[in-house]
């Protein structure tokens, strides 16, 4: 029986938790609040993975206007992604100690 562990969390994927946490984006919000660090061209299969693993949700949100424009999806983190993020943030400062501190 395998013990379970800390989650794990591409640099992408925790590009995206953090800035979630400020509130809810569309994918390209995400993009351009990134500084670069997230692409117009992954953005969306590491939000589809990120929703596989329960860490964010999405809906649809309707068009504005245009109703034949195709509805954007808005992104939240869930309160299990909001823990993993606690987690991998307590673990990140724990060893940038430098050691016998």
């Amino acid at each position: 029986m395998k013990a379970a562990g800390l989650p794990t969390l591409s640099s992408k994927e925790r590009v995206a938790l953090d800035l979630l946490l400020g509130g809810s984006r569309y994918g390209l919000q995400l993009v351009a609040d990134s500084r670069g660090a997230l692409k117009r061209g992954t953005v969306y299969v590491t939000l589809g993975r990120m929703e596989q693993k329960g860490l964010v949700e999405s809906r649809h949100e309707p068009a504005a206007g245009e109703s034949d424009a195709i509805p954007r999806r808005m992104y939240h983190i869930t309160a299990y992604g909001r823990r993993v993020m606690t987690a991998w943030t307590t673990v990140a400062r724990a060893l940038a100690l430098e050691p016998g501190t």
